[in-house]
This record gives C-alpha cells, sequence and structure tokens, in this order.
C-alpha cells in the first residue's frame, strides 16, 4: 500500500523523512501544491478545494492512506475530505498539548498562518487543554515563502521575526509551538531571539505516530528486506528533476536537525 502525503508546499517534506525512518519500507507519494501555496491566507472555500484536488490526485497513484501535512488543510478541510473518501485521513494539529506539559507557569507562543489562527479548530484546541491560559497566537505569514524558497537562517527572515515578536518579553515564554510545517525549519532563529532555553515544538512526529497506529490497526505489516520508494509531485507533476530533488533531500534533512 501507498502512503500519500500533502501540503502546499515542502513543509510536509519533514513529515516525509520522520514517517521514513518509522516505515522504512513503505512507498510514499508527496504532494506539494506548488502552484498555489501559500494557503494560509485563501478562504476555507479555495483550501477545501485544493486539498480534495490534491487528495483525489493521490488516491488515483494507488495512496490507501493520506497524511494531510499542512495545519491549514487541516483545520479547513479535514473533516470534509474524511466524510467524502473511505480511507484513513489523517491530520495534524499544532503540539499545544506537549507544550501545556511543560512545568512552570511561562507562556507559549503558537505562529501559525492567518487561516489556522482565525480558524475556530486552533482556538477549540487551545480551549480545551490551555487550563491554565498560557497560550499566546501569534500569525507569521511570511515564513512560507521565506521556507519555500530554501530561506531558513538569513540574516532577512531574522530581521522579519524580529519585527513579528517585538511586542513581546521573550522572557516571559518556554516554548514556540510551530502551527505551520514549514516553520520547523526556523528553529535556529527561534532560539536565537528567544534564547536557549526555549522549547521549539511541532507537531509533525505526532502525526506520523499516529498514521503508524492507524496502519497497525488496519493490519499493515513491514515488507522485511524491502526498501520503500518516494515519489514527488508538484501539483500533479511529476518531479524527475535532478536539482529539486536534491533540494527536496535537504529540506527533509534540515527539519531532522
Amino acid at each position: 500500500m501507498k502512503i500519500g502525503f500533502f501540503d502546499s508546499g515542502i513543509g510536509g517534506l519533514s513529515l516525509v523523512g520522520y514517517a521514513r525512518t518509522k516505515l522504512p519500507d513503505a512507498d510514499f507519494i508527496f504532494y506539494a501544491d506548488t502552484d498555489n501555496v501559500p494557503y494560509g491566507t485563501k478562504t476555507k472555500e479555495e483550501i477545501t478545494a485544493l486539498s480534495d484536488k490534491a487528495v483525489a490526485f493521490l488516491i488515483s497513484k494507488g495512496a490507501g492512506a493520506i497524511v494531510i501535512a499542512c495545519n491549514t488543510a487541516t483545520s479547513a478541510a479535514a473533516p470534509y475530505l474524511r466524510s467524502k473518501y473511505n480511507i484513513p485521513i489523517i491530520g495534524i494539529e499544532p503540539a499545544v498539548k506537549p507544550a501545556v506539559k511543560i512545568p512552570g507557569h511561562k507562556r507559549i507562543l503558537v505562529i501559525a498562518t492567518p487561516f489556522t489562527v482565525r480558524e475556530k479548530k486552533l482556538h477549540d484546541l487551545v480551549d480545551r487543554v490551555d487550563i491554565e491560559h498560557r497560550v499566546d497566537m501569534l500569525p507569521t505569514p511570511e515564513l512560507v515563502k521565506f521556507a519555500e524558497q530554501g530561506e531558513f537562517d538569513s540574516n532577512r527572515v531574522k530581521i522579519y521575526l524580529e519585527d513579528c515578536f517585538k511586542d513581546l518579553n521573550k522572557e516571559d515564554y518556554c516554548a514556540v509551538v510551530c502551527g505551520c510545517t514549514h516553520f520547523i525549519h526556523f528553529k535556529k532563529l527561534f532560539i536565537d531571539i528567544f534564547g536557549p532555553d526555549i522549547t521549539v515544538l511541532d507537531g509533525g512526529k505526532g502525526t506520523v505516530n499516529n498514521l503508524c497506529r492507524h496502519l497497525k490497526q488496519d493490519g499493515y505489516q513491514d515488507t522485511k528486506g524491502k526498501t520503500g520508494k518516494t515519489t514527488y509531485y508538484r501539483s500533479g507533476r511529476e518531479v524527475t528533476d535532478k536539482d529539486t530533488l536534491e533540494f527536496y533531500q535537504m529540506v527533509i534533512k534540515h527539519a531532522a536537525e
């Protein structure tokens, strides 16, 4: 069985990389909707339509389970997609639950796309688990564009982030939660800005672990000795050029650092 992953762009590659360590024999299909990135500034209807197109494409290529490797698409479209397609569809959510378990009373900053910050799903999650009201939410829309360009630690990005965080007392925070799969690539800059004691969290590993639980429940078994293959698509076009494939491998490696 093939496992499909989709995102508006390269952010979801971090999940592909981690999933490969957990499912070394599985065949993956990754769909980056680069024709329409970013999703976070679009309407719910637009995001749902694009997500539906991505899922239909992945199923047409043989995917028997799909990971929505995009917080924005999960917020906008997951219930609709699950009602339409009779296969496991695993969404991602910001790692607020582990963040609020960090001892002490310092605050937690969730950064995400404008859509995710506005959408009810994130607010419901925070209301459910943030008993001590420690969580703040902040949109950082330009980070997706920087990530898509492979610009992870430039001075330009740092200036942008410092401007986003200028009204925050950095010493008040114990954690930054990445509410977008693109954002884990800026982990080193978050540490530079907030200090070495900051914890940077994202929901990628939890999502992949959830995928593995679903596969196990459905009777999936490892194929010993087989090495899984990953096929990449950009808005439905297979990626075969060396430069893009090497860029994707760099992105996967960078996310794991």
